[in-house]
């Protein structure tokens, strides 16, 4: 299965584009519409994670620029009902924070702006995330709960795992940073954090 694709952009349609790879294949990824709207001029170089979905009759390759964002497209397409079409939609209208502050919010009525999605479709699509996302376990989710960045903190704190601190020590010194400085790149809060967690240490 195709997780992954980067190239240069060869064509643009409406709502997905034909990206060559270097072995000189080119391929067609659909893409929620804020990615689209963001592609470089043709001949430009993108890059995508991919969610590959086979069926009977064909293969579709969903591209999107974070592995968050490509996660959420599969937990959607595994609600009854939802088709990718229509995860799609929900990715182009709402990032993944933003859908998570939805559902924290209980804010039904958001997911009607969607093509396709009527107030019943919108309540069955919450109960089925409320679930499935477990919001509240989520960073993003406490992050949000905090009145913190949720794509700084999730970022600076993949990066503090990757340099070997685990989320239970890591989390909660990001949070006060964060809860202080709101408005940290997430290079700073990383900065600020990895400081703050050596002097934890050395006590």
């Amino acid at each position: 299965m195709i997780a992954y694709i980067e190239g240069r952009l060869a064509e643009v349609c409406a709502n997905a584009c034909v990206v060559v790879t270097e072995g000189g294949v080119g391929y067609e990824v659909y893409l929620p519409q804020q990615t689209r709207l963001q592609l470089p001029e043709r001949g430009g170089h993108v890059r995508f994670y991919i969610c590959h979905i086979v069926r009977e009759d064909a293969q579709e390759l969903f591209g999107f620029e974070t592995w968050d964002e490509r996660q959420t497209f599969i937990v959607l397409t595994s609600i009854s009902k939802v088709g990718a079409r229509t995860a799609l939609g929900i990715l182009s209208a709402f990032r993944p924070d933003d859908l998570r502050r939805l559902v924290l919010e209980d804010d039904v009525l958001a997911l009607t702006q969607v093509s396709g999605i009527g107030k019943k479709s919108a309540q069955h699509i919450f109960l089925e995330l409320k679930y499935k996302l477990k919001v509240e376990d989520m960073p993003a989710a406490a992050s949000l709960q905090l009145g913190v960045p949720g794509s700084v903190y999730r970022d600076a704190l993949t990066g503090l795992e990757g340099l070997g601190y685990a989320e239970a020590e890591a989390a909660p010194v990001l949070k006060n940073i964060l809860h202080e400085e709101p408005d940290l790149e997430v290079s700073e809060a990383l900065r600020a954090a990895l400081k703050a967690l050596a002097r934890e240490r050395q006590k």
